[in-house]
């Protein structure tokens, strides 16, 4: 293939990504419709769930999130008393976002479920495929 040949659309890797976005993502959002929450929300209560208080920086980072946007998710958590924002106890000029009790039952109700789905993941692309297509994707978020 020369430079000035593009892929197939179909064996295109930025659409591959996309579909593959949107199968993996089918699911969780309607588990989420029934919890009142967003994909965004879910990844804010599940890293601060797994990781305990973070900064806003690092759980951007952790989440998959621009700043500008977890800012803005954030404050509409702390308003709907899903996470709390307090002064770093390390550095007084970083907040510190953490997981209220509400939060954590949000991550309780659908564990269960959410289980499920990734477990129904591994069952079509069955362990080695998923850690190698894992492994593939680290590897491409290193870029």
């Amino acid at each position: 293939m020369s430079p000035q040949d593009l892929p197939p659309a179909r064996r295109s890797l930025p659409f591959a990504l996309v579909r593959a976005r949107e199968k993996v993502m089918a699911p969780i959002r309607e588990m989420l419709a029934a919890s009142g929450i967003t994909e965004q929300q879910w990844r804010v209560l599940r890293v601060l769930s797994e990781h305990g208080a973070m900064d806003a920086s690092k759980l951007a980072e952790q989440t998959s999130l621009l700043l500008p946007s977890l800012t803005r998710i954030a404050q509409n958590m702390v308003a709907n008393g899903l996470i709390t924002r307090a002064t770093d106890a390390k550095d007084r000029r970083r907040l510190a976002l953490a997981i209220t009790p509400e939060g954590q039952g949000i991550i309780d109700a659908n564990r269960d479920q959410a289980a499920r789905i990734a477990q129904s993941f591994e069952d079509v692309l069955g362990r080695e495929r998923l850690d190698a297509l894992l492994d593939a994707l680290a590897a491409l978020d290193d870029l």
